[in-house]
């Protein structure tokens, strides 16, 4: 109990100022566990950052989760991930609660509108690192290119599923790395059954509640989206704004997003206010429900292959699946940066000057994530 303890108030110390998205998490996590605590060294981290990368979900939680994991069992995890997340929870449950946004004050709609803006130079900056990352091959380009043809034909959460589908399918035919010496037989051996069962078994029934099931269609929702998200915070994006298209308003949802740049801790926290928003009539629950789901498929995902997965890693098929998920996964991001971000930030030539200057800024000199959200905040009022 003790040990759980001290992974709690650990992890929500960080949790207050681990500002600036996944990259700059895994930063905070070094410095205090691994060269602070001495809790894991340098290898075991970067091994455990390797496990975050390859599993759908949010990269940075699932790695405090793993680092709770080893350091108390189960309870470990469960108190890592709650002591990061609550400081965003409770600071985007206030926002659902205490900001009208059928309604809004004119210091809300300035301060909206400079977070919209921010959101455009955020996105387009994930954009290009995941393309440089994830498009080097000419045929991830056009795994890339399909994704954003169908969705602009047929844009649901269904042709999502279908696109990740046929990505992994064409990876794993045209995986190109030569085999290594892996036990499939061990590696499937050392799976952990019970909660890779469970995660699978949670994500079909979840497709036979839609949206307009009240609590059950909420958990789905953002269950599903939780369980198809590579690649970290922004691209749950493209996910939740065609599963929640039809509760939310888009002044609903864009706020949501834009809030979560702005607080510290995990951005898919950005659930915990769309919770709340869809369940009007009771916000406590919906935000609390939203959270959950959409970490759960995650951390089940991390107990399942937490003994397996380095194996599992150097198989030639599962290193071509993930490369063709990855290249889809870009695509998505695309078509979201047009819309609903670009379409509903950008309304007049000074609007896309704004924008490219905060780009190139934050590619030239690399400011504090705060830095940047206050200086857009600023320019909303102008």
């Amino acid at each position: 109990m003790k040990t759980s303890w001290e992974v709690f108030w650990r992890f929500l110390l960080l949790g207050c100022i681990s500002f600036g998205g996944p990259a700059a998490h895994i930063g905070y996590f070094h410095h205090t566990f691994v060269q602070k605590l001495a809790w894991l060294s340098n290898d075991a981290y970067a091994k455990l950052i390797s496990l975050s990368q390859i599993l759908p979900g949010p990269g940075s939680s699932q790695l405090g989760f793993a680092i709770g994991l080893q350091k108390a069992g189960l309870a470990g995890g469960v108190a890592a991930f709650v002591g990061f997340t609550l400081p965003s929870f409770i600071l985007m449950y206030w926002l659902a609660v205490s900001v009208n946004l059928d309604n809004p004050a004119s210091w809300l709609l300035s301060v909206s509108s400079g977070l919209k803006l921010l959101a455009v130079v955020v996105v387009l900056d994930a954009v290009i690192t995941m393309f440089n990352s994830f498009c080097k091959s000419r045929l991830s380009v056009l795994i890339m290119l399909f994704s954003i043809l169908l969705l602009v034909i047929y844009k649901s959460f269904y042709t999502q599923m279908l696109v990740l589908l046929i990505a992994m399918l064409t990876g794993i035919l045209n995986s190109k790395i030569p085999a290594k010496q892996v036990n499939i037989g061990q590696t499937l051996k050392n799976i952990s059954w019970p909660p890779m069962l469970l995660f699978i078994s949670i994500f079909l029934i979840s497709l036979g509640f839609s949206q307009y099931d009240s609590f059950a269609g909420l958990f789905a929702t953002f269950y599903q989206n939780g369980s198809l998200v590579f690649g970290g915070g922004h691209v749950v994006l493209p996910l939740l704004q065609t599963s929640v298209g039809d509760t939310l308003t888009e002044q609903q949802f864009l706020f949501g997003y834009a809030a979560a740049q702005g607080v510290p801790g995990p951005m898919f926290t950005m659930a915990t206010f769309m919770g709340a928003q869809w369940l009007d009539t009771a916000p406590l629950s919906g935000a609390i429900l939203a959270t959950l789901a959409i970490f759960l498929p995650g951390f089940l995902l991390v107990l399942s292959i937490n003994h397996s997965w380095q194996s599992l890693a150097q198989h030639p098929k599962f290193i071509g699946a993930s490369a063709g998920i990855n290249a889809a996964v870009v695509g998505f991001l695309v078509l979201a940066l047009y819309d609903p971000v670009f379409t509903n930030a950008v309304h007049s030539f000074t609007d896309l000057g704004l924008v490219a200057i905060g780009f190139f800024g934050l590619k030239l000199f690399k400011p504090p994530i705060l830095l940047l959200i206050g200086v857009f905040i600023l320019l909303g009022f102008f």
